[in-house]
């Protein structure tokens, strides 16, 4: 087991109507707080309004910002930097999933200094200081709410880099499972992938750490147990709270302790590729993806597979685990290979050639250019 520091400041309000605590919280940073939200879909369900009357209630003084989409990209950090220099904004309020967070989550590390978003991204510019940022979440899956991570993307460069700073962490983040309800079922389901994607993240970091490996179990089986039901009862408050907590617990750092890394890396690194190049949600890139990574990886990670096939589905045939992986997929209509997607064979020499482009790679397992040919195959 490796050696490790654990903390995590965000303070975790959970549950129905704790958006009442909103207004009391917030006021603490200022009394002009900034609220970035997405397309307009939390207007349509009432969730704008419930949040708006909140801040009204403690006369908080807000400016918007809208029009967040699915896969973030870096021109919205840009004018929400410009609008908090120029109106001396206390606090970012992000209403909505992790894209709306993750925007977020950027533009607080500039704003203090007025730095470029994309060199805080790239890791040139380091930030010393940041702008308090608060969650209001409505769809259960990145866990963005209570970590220091976020991602975007530049169109310029053609990258989609995801990074961390302990000076991004949200101070507060409110997880009402009632606000989750109007998920579209497809969406419901790309988030349920997305956490289990983040729990195989650490399944496949360096470290002997069994208690993190049963977490992780742990973790995958609720998402795996509860999926139909939740995407069968949408407006069930009891689902969508254990598919909420599971989502968040999977990216807090417990199911990292006494690892070497965070996680690998490498399947993320796979799926962003696939979000720049073809727009597609993140949790269908990852069901994609993560079959043919360790499809790849049979033969150079093996006890590895084989032990997380036995605590997932009672197997320790590798390619039986793979399989009941990917079924499970099928059995909540995320895709699983790029034909899914409707991405043909003429655009696989696309992908690959990206990937080695930006280097698309893990942390643990490296991943070649020869690799990434093979990738797109098990992809196919």
């Amino acid at each position: 087991m490796e050696s490790f520091t654990y903390k995590n400041p965000t303070v975790i309000h959970f549950g129905k109507g704790c958006i009442e605590e909103l207004g009391n919280e917030l006021i603490k940073f200022g009394k002009h707080t900034l609220l970035v939200y997405g397309k307009g879909s939390v207007k349509k369900n009432g969730i704008y309004d419930k949040v708006t009357y909140e801040l009204n209630a403690t006369n908080i003084n807000f400016t918007e910002y809208s029009g967040i989409k699915p896969n973030p990209i870096v021109e919205d950090v840009e004018n929400i930097i410009e609008i908090c220099i120029r109106k001396k904004i206390d606090s970012l309020l992000a209403l909505g999933g992790g894209s709306v967070i993750d925007t977020v989550k950027v533009a607080s590390l500039c704003i203090k200094e007025n730095l470029d978003p994309w060199k805080v991204v790239m890791r040139i510019s380091k930030p010393t200081q940041s702008i308090p940022v608060i969650c209001i979440l409505t769809l259960a899956a990145t866990g963005t709410e209570m970590n220091a991570a976020a991602v975007v993307q530049n169109h310029k460069t053609r990258e989609k880099i995801g990074f961390v700073n302990p000076l991004s962490y949200p101070k507060h983040s409110f997880l009402d499972p009632e606000f989750t309800y109007s998920v579209p079922k497809n969406y419901t389901a790309y988030g349920i992938v997305d956490l289990i994607a983040h729990a195989l993240e650490a399944w496949f970091a360096d470290g002997d750490s069994t208690l993190a490996d049963r977490f992780i179990a742990s973790i995958i089986k609720e998402a795996i147990e509860l999926s139909p039901k939740v995407l069968v009862e949408p407006a069930n408050y009891e689902y969508r709270a254990k598919i909420m907590l599971a989502a968040t617990c999977a990216l807090n750092g417990t199911t990292s302790l006494g690892r070497k890394y965070s996680g690998d890396w490498g399947v993320h690194d796979i799926g962003h590729t696939l979000s720049y190049l073809y727009d597609t949600p993140h949790g269908a890139s990852l069901s994609i993806a993560y079959p043919a990574w360790l499809k790849l990886h049979k033969e150079r990670i093996p006890e590895r597979i084989k032990k997380l096939g036995k605590c997932l589905f009672e197997t320790t045939s590798i390619n039986q685990t793979i399989k009941d992986l990917e079924n499970f997929f099928k059995s909540i209509e995320s895709p699983i290979r790029l034909n899914d997607i409707n991405i043909r064979e003429d655009k696989h020499k696309e992908i690959s050639e990206l990937m080695n482009k930006n280097g698309v790679n893990g942390l643990v397992q490296k991943l070649t250019e020869n690799d990434h040919i093979e990738l797109v195959k098990y992809m196919s």
